[in-house]
């Protein structure tokens, strides 16, 4: 079958993934927060950004490469660490990590996922990133460096827009719980999606095993609370310290959205800077990732990361115009997964790719570096 036909577009595969994903499974991934203001404005921002046309360019031959900490990726974007991944689709982190390797991109994977670095680390090829939730105990945290630099992890990102948890009262009305807890109510949602149930049966529920391995009993949390929680603190500036301190490789911050905390950062020696308002599920009035965009690009040489609201090659393009490096995304390759199982993640490479070089032929760029000379601002 011929997956281009049947889905052209990031939309096909979400509306796919909706169909095949118990309805608790799906409201947790495709939720925001609040009245999901902030994630409606990151798709109107990308919308607003506009890219001029150029005719006749002849043939080109178009480069998507790009050099990223010391190794050159094929394409301009790559996998975003999510939390509870082998809830979307089952052994999603694995099916993530070998697809990222295969194509060449990065792969992160997060303090709350359902697999800890060990069980990833033969998917690897030099390109898995560890997205650290910091924990409160400084020992705690000196294992799970260590852990994830054994296991072959060579670039840090510490998530610092998670201060506190968000509401998601989308995600409350579903009836998820954390851990997944298997109500009659969740079960007859689970009966109508065989394909995702007996790959969960064959796997079992997912938990987050890194985190189990410091705090096996937890009480206290609400239902929309996790044990990770128990284990966490609201980093500040010393404790970004600590981090540089004891990770050795490549330290990104993501979260970024004040440009005024760029030059701190910098001073701090992180070496990536990563804008991102969660894709909306954090805090309701953030504004658009891409609005902010511009300001910290003007105030720093380090590479810059992009994610939050990206639906394909244009969005791409338009955050690289607009002065990112580079760029993530975390819904999207979840939607793959839940439309299409294990070959998913493969056809949005290709989807995106096609997507790219379709959009940079019209605006007769070849180098992603040259897309900035075609904004309209």
């Amino acid at each position: 079958m011929d997956l281009h036909k049947h889905y052209p577009a990031l939309s096909d595969l979400k509306a796919k993934a909706r169909k095949r994903l118990p309805w608790f499974v799906f409201e947790y991934l495709d939720s925001a927060t609040g009245q999901e203001h902030a994630q409606r404005r990151n798709r109107e921002g990308l919308d607003r950004v506009q890219l001029m046309p150029s005719i006749l360019h002849g043939e080109q031959d178009v480069d998507l490469s790009v050099e990223l900490f010391g190794r050159q990726h094929p394409l301009p974007f790559g996998v975003s660490p999510v939390g509870m991944s082998g809830l979307f689709w089952p052994d999603a982190e694995r099916l993530l990590a070998q697809a990222a390797t295969r194509h060449g991109l990065p792969y992160g994977l997060s303090t709350v996922a359902s697999r800890p670095p060990e069980e990833v680390s033969d998917c690897l090829n030099g390109n898995g990133w560890f997205q650290i939730y910091p924990p409160r105990d400084p020992q705690i945290r000196a294992d799970m460096l260590q852990r994830a630099k054994a296991a072959g992890f060579t670039t840090l990102v510490l998530t610092a827009d998670v201060p506190v948890p968000s509401r998601r009262e989308r995600q409350v009305r579903s009836g998820l719980t954390s851990p997944p807890r298997l109500t009659p109510r969740l079960l007859a949602q689970v009966a109508r999606c065989p394909a995702w149930a007996l790959g969960m049966a064959k796997m079992g529920m997912p938990r987050m095993k890194l985190i189990d391995d410091y705090a096996e009993k937890a009480t206290g949390l609400s239902s929309t609370e996790h044990v990770g929680y128990l284990l966490r603190t609201s980093p500040d500036w010393d404790y970004l310290k600590a981090l540089r301190d004891a990770w050795d490789g490549p330290l990104v911050v993501k979260g970024v959205m004040d440009a005024r905390d760029v030059k701190p950062l910098e001073a701090a020696g992180v070496d990536g800077i990563w804008v991102s308002n969660h894709a909306g599920r954090q805090f309701d009035a953030a504004p658009a990732t891409i609005d902010m965009l511009p300001a910290i690009r003007a105030e720093t040489k380090l590479p810059v990361i992009f994610d939050s609201g990206i639906e394909g090659g244009l969005d791409i393009c338009r955050a690289l115009a607009l002065g990112a490096d580079f760029v993530m995304m975390g819904r999207a390759w979840h939607y793959a997964l839940g439309a299409l199982g294990a070959k998913g993640p493969d056809h949005l490479v290709d989807m995106l790719r096609r997507d790219l070089v379709a959009n940079l032929g019209q605006m007769g760029v070849a180098r992603l570096s040259d897309l900035p000379t075609r904004l309209l601002r």
